[in-house]
C-alpha cells in the first residue's frame, strides 16, 4: 500500500480531499493530512506543514495554484515518488520545481484512480 500525504486536508465532508482520505483508508492505505485547520478526517489528524515526512509515496493535491508556493520546499523535501495535481491544481511552475526533483508528476483525479483500480 502505498503511504499518502493530503495536502489540502479538510474536515468538510463535501470536500474531494475528504472524500479520499476516507476511500484510502477503507482500501488500506495509510495517510498523512496536512492541512490549515485543526480537526481529524479518517481518524488520523489534520496536521500543519511542519514536519516533513520521509516515507511517502504519493502526494495527491488539493491546493489552488495561487496558494501553492508557501508549500513548494515542503512538496520538494518530502521527496514523494509521485505527485498527483487533482483537477484545479495544475501549476506549470510546481510540475517543472516537482520533476526536476525527480518526482513524478500525474494530473489526474484521485478518486477516479482508486476507483478504476490506477492508483
Amino acid at each position: 500500500m502505498k503511504k499518502t500525504l493530503i495536502l489540502g486536508a479538510s474536515t468538510n465532508p463535501a470536500r474531494y480531499s475528504y472524500l479520499v482520505a476516507n476511500k484510502l483508508t477503507r482500501k488500506g492505505h495509510t495517510i498523512v493530512n496536512v492541512g490549515l485547520k485543526q480537526g481529524s478526517v479518517a481518524g488520523v489528524e489534520i496536521e500543519p506543514a511542519e514536519q516533513v515526512h520521509t516515507d511517502i509515496d504519493t502526494i495527491t493535491l488539493y491546493v489552488g495554484p495561487r496558494n501553492q508556493a508557501v508549500y513548494y520546499d515542503y512538496i520538494i523535501n518530502t521527496k514523494p515518488k509521485r505527485l498527483i495535481m487533482n483537477p484545479g491544481t495544475e501549476n506549470p511552475e510546481l510540475r517543472e520545481k516537482a520533476s526536476a526533483a525527480g518526482i513524478e508528476v500525474v494530473e489526474a483525479c484521485t478518486l477516479v484512480m482508486l476507483n478504476t483500480g490506477q492508483f
